[in-house]
């Protein structure tokens, strides 16, 4: 159990309880309920998404999800071309094939912005997502009337950093800070060409949330960041702004 090769049986769990005097009734059958809920399989586990099957686990367990994105449209904002065109620049190229299970991916995925309850999302964008063309121009004229449209939920927030902004701690990196139900701690997930990173160590989390805080106060306002996304959209097509909007 120890090395992962094997789960937890409901017997391993009652025997370890009683070891480590674990008497809390509650508890006991949380513990047990979780050993139950780890042999059943995930819908992403058919999907042979070989190292990224994990961050989607945690994905789908997480209460809320803090992006910070540098250069692209996070995932579970992007529209189906736009995230057909990210998979067509990808080297080593993808086949066709696995282009299309992966948009399959990403469109279940989303499906945690309308579950009950949903997964609240904050996204913090550079403002060079917004000028850097993917896919072409009606491609982008879509994608920016979705960040509009998705903006309009009360359980995600979108700010971008101007340019005008000037520098900021995050220029050279992109993160994303998943949070779960306490006492289950927070999770950090760095991605990048030489591979991915899982950050759990308290002094980790804690350093990627003060950046995260500080990068929300360089951040526009989000009415101001969707006025600048339709604003931007303007070059692609008028992609109008929605007309009601709460401050945050």
């Amino acid at each position: 159990m120890e090395t992962g090769q094997r789960g937890a049986t409901l017997r391993d769990v009652r025997d370890l309880c009683d070891i480590y005097g674990v008497t809390d009734m509650a508890q006991r059958d949380h513990m047990a309920r979780l050993a139950t809920e780890g042999k059943q399989q995930g819908w992403w586990q058919g999907f042979e998404l070989d190292y990224f099957s994990t961050y989607v686990g945690l994905e789908e367990e997480a209460t809320s999800l803090r992006y910070y994105q540098s250069a692209a449209v996070p995932g579970l904002l992007q529209t189906q071309a736009y995230t057909r065109a990210m998979h067509e620049i990808v080297r080593p190229k993808l086949a066709a094939e696995r282009i299309d299970r992966m948009i399959e991916v990403r469109l279940k995925r989303q499906q945690l912005l309308v579950r009950d309850p949903p997964l609240r999302v904050w996204a913090i964008l550079d403002e060079a997502v917004l000028h850097r063309h993917v896919g072409g121009a009606s491609v982008m004229k879509d994608q920016l009337r979705r960040l509009a449209e998705v903006a309009m939920l009360p359980h995600v927030t979108i700010q971008v950093i101007p340019f005008s902004a000037g520098a900021h701690p995050a220029m050279e990196s992109t993160f994303n800070i998943l949070d779960f139900q306490p006492p289950t701690p927070s999770v950090v997930y760095v991605e990048g060409l030489a591979g991915f990173m899982y950050l759990e160590r308290p002094q980790d989390i804690s350093r990627y949330q003060l950046v995260f805080e500080h990068l929300s106060t360089q951040a526009l306002a989000p009415r101001e960041s969707i006025e600048l996304i339709s604003e931007t959209g303007g070059k692609y097509a008028d992609i109008g702004l929605p007309a009601e909007r709460s401050a945050r």
